[in-house]
Parts: C-alpha cells; structure tokens; sequence
C-alpha cells in the first residue's frame, strides 16, 4: 500500500472524518437553516467535554504539581490545533501574570504557521523534537500534544520526545481509541462525532480543543494560586481597561472605599494580590510582598499570616 493509500485508509477510520448523507445538500438550503443546523451541532460539545472531566482534573492535578515546582505548561499541535495552543498560552501572562516562558504554545511550522499553512510541517515528529529540544525540557515540564485526529504525527512526536526527557505528557484529541492518547499518560479523548463540512475538524472538534485547554490552564492556575476567589487577583495591568479592572477587583475583594484602593496600589507598583493584602491584612506594601512569597503566591495563606 502505497503512503497516499494508507493515509487515506487511516482517515476512513477516523469519527472526525466521517462523511453524513443527511447534509449532501446542505448548500441547497435556506441561510438560517443552515444556521441552525450548525448552532444544533455546537450544543452537543460541552456534553463531550463533560464526560471527561475526570480526566482532565487528574491531568490539572499532574500540571499543577509540576508547575508549582517551576516547571512549565507546553501545548504543541498543527493547524488549529496548534493556533488554539499558542492562543491559550499568549492569554495567560496578561490574565494571570505568569512569565511568558511559563506557558508555551509551539505549532508546527513555527510562529508564521499561525496564519499561513506551512506546508509537510504537521507530518514530522523530528520537527516537535526540535522544537522542544530548544525550550531545553526537563522532568518538571508538562507537555500536551492537541491533534483533533489524534494522528498528526506532530502531536505524537511531541510527547513522545516529551517522555524521553521525563516530563508529564498529555495527548488531547476528538477521536476514540486515538495514538495520541495511547502515547500519553493522561490520554483525553473528546469524541464529538463527525463535522458539518467532512473533515473540518476547526469547527466542533476545535471548539471542544478551545474548551478543554480554558479547563487545564484556568483550572491550574487556580491550583497555583493565581486567583482569589473568582477574581484575577494575579492579573498584569498592562492597558486602560486592565488597569481599571484592577481597581475594580481590588474593591470586590476588599470593599475599601477608592481613596484606600488607589493608595494600596500606589504602595505596591499596581499589584492587585499586594493590594488587597495591604488592605485586608492590615499590613505595609514590604511586608505584603515578604508574604505572598513564603506562601508561594497564595493569597489566602498569606492572609491568614497576616492575620
């Protein structure tokens, strides 16, 4: 069988490729049907993610452990695989203040993959060894590989090589009984069944990849501490509307009236976690900060120092 032959081959197995009679005439129809008829399609995805969730808890768990050692939280995919990564991991230094090498997307191709197809670049494992072999991996390191299919040999190769150096792995993908899965220790396999266009994988399989990884890095960061409650106590002010945020979270946590709220962020160069400790423990900007360290960063252990 010739490469091309068994490609296809493995494709014709895959859920996420299967084609659906009931929509060969989907371009006939009226707009709106059309609409609805995908809108009815997105509903089904939480319900798939739902029936992993004890999956992914134990996945967050495993990260959180590592990366509370200093270890890092690394995505690597191709495609919309990849861009979903990358668009996760950009999200985390402004929403939770982490060190941009903290969280990392990798997509095959590199950064110019985000908005032009590079050509072959999801067929080789050797590139995502490359890749990672630059970030320098170590045994704390999480590496989650996200294949819609479950057979980019990219994603594989990622955790593959991500074994070899001892770091946790995790293999995300939207088909059962899928290779990705089978190479990492926590395998998640969100199956949402076959897609409105055949094979447009950017559409319910994307949206559920796009659903999980809000789980893992939101979930973990609030295992690291990096959040108070609900609020984003840890978030980076780095515009207008952040900034104002800031004000706005510090007096949801704290209820102090805005002259106390402007002076506690004042003291501490605008650092929203210092802030509501300075308020709510009744201690100085220096002190708040000696803290926050010894407790890792977790306000509510800090608080109770203060107290």
């Amino acid at each position: 069988m010739t490469a091309h032959a068994d490609l296809r081959a493995q494709l014709d197995t895959l859920t996420t490729e299967a084609f659906r009679p009931e929509l060969a005439e989907i371009d006939r129809l009226p707009t709106l049907e059309i609409a609805r008829l995908m809108n009815a399609e997105d509903a089904g995805v939480p319900a798939a993610v739902a029936a992993r969730l004890e999956q992914i808890a134990a996945a967050v768990d495993a990260i959180a452990e590592r990366m509370a050692r200093g270890g890092r939280l690394v995505y690597a995919g191709a495609g919309t695989a990849g861009r979903l990564g990358v668009l996760d991991a950009s999200e985390c230094p402004p929403t939770f203040n982490t060190d941009p090498a903290q969280v990392v997307g990798l997509i095959a191709g590199g950064p110019g993959a985000l908005v032009t197809a590079v050509e072959g670049a999801e067929d080789s494992r050797e590139l995502a060894a490359e890749d990672l072999t630059a970030l320098a991996l170590t045994a704390d390191d999480t590496v989650v590989g996200v294949s819609a299919s479950g057979r980019t040999p990219y994603a594989i190769g990622a955790v593959e090589f991500a074994r070899t150096r001892g770091a946790l792995t995790v293999g995300l993908s939207c088909n059962a009984g899928s290779a990705l899965a089978a190479a990492a220790e926590h395998g998640i396999e969100v199956v949402v069944g076959p897609e409105l266009l055949t094979g447009s994988t950017r559409l319910k399989a994307g949206t559920a990849q796009k659903l999980v990884l809000n789980l893992i890095s939101t979930v973990t960061m609030i295992r690291l501490g990096k959040t108070y409650g609900n609020l984003m106590v840890d978030v980076r002010a780095t515009n207008e509307k952040l900034r104002a945020r800031s004000r706005r979270i510090v007096a949801q946590a704290t209820g102090a009236p805005d002259a106390e709220i402007e002076a506690a962020l004042t003291a501490t160069g605008g650092e929203v976690k210092d802030a509501v400790l300075v308020l709510l423990g009744g201690v100085d900007a220096p002190t708040a900060a000696r803290l926050l360290t010894a407790s890792g960063g977790h306000l509510r252990d800090a608080l109770a120092a203060a107290r």
